[in-house]
């Protein structure tokens, strides 16, 4: 039997990455998965492998910025499974520039996505949970919240998502729903790709030069986070909640 067995989750930016990877390693330890994305057609193809796994899954086209498509999709999937356990907050995009250079809609694309998406997801995915008294909420943060060039759009998103995240860990632990972040590295994935050959540069010599000062020499991939998320979204994690952990290949601080 899995360590999922019997859980539900719902997990955003499902169509491809980390979220595609996560609904996979969850549907390994016997989950059912709400595949919430726009892209549905890359949900289609995680989906299609989840059914080859023997585990059941459900697309559903969602904007996380936008409140009234998040609670049509949490009310579908409880609809649907019956249930509602784990939520999942990885949807994602970049607008990188310097500060100089940044657009507000820059700013505001960002903010929406990351930050509001996980209050709008939280929020109504919390609501079902308590009902059941369980729930566990993991949200995507990144070692950018510590600072990084050209991303101050990105890195203020990804620091008010782990103050949210120690926010809910506060209010709703005593509600029997636990809330944690994992904040990655550099994971090999096609939006790290894609912003490599926006700068004019070769993907591959980008994560060459990227594990030469990474202490385990190599970079993440998506089913690194995975494992993580799967663990702190099982029972094993019950008294681990308010915890950001960094997935980086090496300490950070």
């Amino acid at each position: 039997m899995g360590r999922l067995e019997g859980r539900v989750a719902f997990v955003t930016g499902a169509g491809r990455g980390i979220g595609a990877a996560t609904a996979l390693r969850m549907a390994e330890e016997g989950a059912r998965v709400v595949l919430a994305d726009i892209d549905t057609a890359g949900c289609q193809e995680v989906a299609a492998e989840i059914e080859r796994l023997g585990s059941e899954s459900l697309v559903v086209r969602c904007n996380v910025a936008d409140s009234g498509n998040v609670q049509e999709a949490m009310d579908q999937t409880v609809s649907y499974f019956g249930q509602l356990d784990i939520l999942v907050n990885n949807a994602g995009v970049l607008r990188d520039n310097l500060l100089f250079k940044m657009s507000e809609e820059d700013w505001d694309t960002v903010m929406n996505v990351h930050l509001k998406g996980m209050f709008l997801c939280s929020r109504a995915a919390q609501a079902h949970m308590v009902k059941q008294k369980y729930g566990r909420i993991v949200s995507l943060s990144s070692v950018s919240a510590l600072g990084n060039r050209g991303q101050s759009n990105y890195s203020a998103a990804k620091a008010g998502i782990q103050g949210l995240t120690r926010t809910l860990a506060i209010e709703l632990g005593p509600l029997g729903i636990t809330a944690n972040a994992v904040a990655p590295g550099f994971i090999d994935t096609e939006m790290t790709r894609t912003t490599a050959r926006r700068q004019g540069l070769n993907p591959d010599d980008v994560i060459a030069q990227a594990s030469k000062m990474i202490p385990v020499r190599r970079v993440g991939q998506p089913r690194d986070i995975a494992n993580v998320i799967c663990f702190l979204a099982s029972e094993e994690a019950g008294f681990v909640s308010g915890q950001i952990i960094y997935v980086a290949g090496g300490p950070r601080s």
